[in-house]
């Protein structure tokens, strides 16, 4: 883990020098909300000043950008692109080279897809700060195109988003990884070598939320915080759950949802819309966060500790790296329901303290992510 913080002197070095060159952010798509945008708004604190750029952005979908100074690219104009961005995924490659960034210093691209491709001159310094590398097209393919059909389908357009990939994933003067994972990643499909920064974690000043009571909601359950899209391997929580005959409450949407539901017995439940403290309060109250996806770092394993809950994560992947075996989670492998169920059966949440969670939680702090990332911006443009 990285943890180097550095002196007083070299932080007032770095600060007095932020003012000295401009800087622009530049993001995939702004059209969601999760962790990714978390980190976005953290980097909008650390840079006030510095412009997003994107290939389509949603209004309705991502008011929480408001407070960017965004620029778009042509794609905005096209039918349906802010909220169907994958219907062109050719163009999507061209949108972000034809961006200008002539007049900046440094350009940090906030990435698991295509904003890595944008074409900055020699002045510019590109420095990518990767989420993973493309996701559908290396380390999840199989789980995006399960079967032959879907792959012989797709692989003229496979086989030229992954030429243009590589040639996109050169362009970076410096890459920072996410996590141990995704630096495992960039290396395998990249070839490029990369240092760790994690994600920040916002960690709450207040962690009691009893007055905020729930009706008709089961004693002793599991929780799942997530996207419901197939490579989150929800599924697996839910047979786990179904067999064992435990409460697991789902909290989420996606593309996935219905084929999940249809899955699910009766001790399964879904919920949406929760505001910020109500999902602190689901947190606070669970048995456990269940993490079943190999995550390429996983920030909801991080808030769920953050109010004192310990996580059960399946042992490969991000999750790894944010859960302290025996005090204040546990793994299950092979990513299978019967190895899930193994662990549920003996886990019990009076063995892990809630001091020890939180305590693991502060290791992710935004304050930390900010001073590492001037540490990093400025190595580079002084080097």
């Amino acid at each position: 883990m990285n943890t180097k913080q550095p002196n007083g002197s070299e932080s007032l070095f770095i600060m007095s020098k932020k003012s000295n060159f401009r800087i622009a952010l530049i993001y995939d798509r702004i059209n969601k909300w999760g962790g990714a945008e978390r980190v976005l708004l953290t980097l909008h604190e650390l840079f006030p000043d510095a412009p997003l750029y994107t290939a389509v952005h949603d209004k309705e979908s991502a008011s929480w950008a408001n407070v960017f100074n965004i620029h778009t690219s042509f794609l905005q104009k096209f039918p349906f692109a802010t909220k169907h961005h994958e219907w062109y995924p050719w163009l999507t490659p061209l949108a972000f080279e034809s961006f200008n960034f002539d007049s900046f210093d440094v350009v940090l691209s906030v990435t698991s897809a295509d904003a890595k491709g944008i074409i900055t001159k020699p002045h510019t310094k590109h420095i990518c700060y990767c989420f993973t590398p493309t996701r559908y097209l290396w380390s999840h393919y199989e789980t995006y195109f399960p079967d032959r059909l879907s792959r012989t389908f797709t692989r003229p357009i496979i086989s030229y988003l992954r030429k243009w990939d590589r040639i996109a994933a050169s362009r970076p003067d410096h890459y920072i990884a996410i996590s141990e994972t995704v630096k495992s990643r960039i290396k395998k499909y990249y070839h490029r070598d990369a240092e760790i920064i994690y994600p920040p974690v916002e960690i709450p000043k207040k962690t009691v939320f009893s007055d905020l009571k729930r009706q008709s909601l089961p004693k002793n359950y599991y929780l799942v915080v997530s996207r419901l899209v197939p490579y989150k391997r929800v599924d697996i929580a839910i047979k786990a759950c179904n067999e064992l005959g435990l409460p697991l409450l789902i909290v989420g949407t996606g593309s996935d949802e219905t084929r999940l539901r249809s899955l699910s017995g009766p001790h399964i439940q879904f919920i949406h819309n929760l505001t910020d403290d109500e999902l602190a309060w689901y947190y606070q109250h669970s048995q456990a966060l269940i993490l079943p996806q190999e995550e390429d770092f996983g920030l909801v394993s991080v808030e769920a500790q953050s109010y004192g809950t310990p996580v059960i994560t399946y042992q490969k992947g991000g999750g790894t790296e944010s859960v302290v075996r025996g005090k204040t989670g546990e793994f299950f492998y092979p990513q299978t329901k019967d190895a899930l169920k193994k662990t549920l059966k003996t886990f019990k949440k009076v063995n892990y303290r809630p001091e020890d969670c939180k305590r693991n939680a502060r290791e992710f702090n935004d304050e930390k992510f900010k001073t590492n990332m001037q540490l990093a911006i400025s190595k580079l443009i002084h080097s």
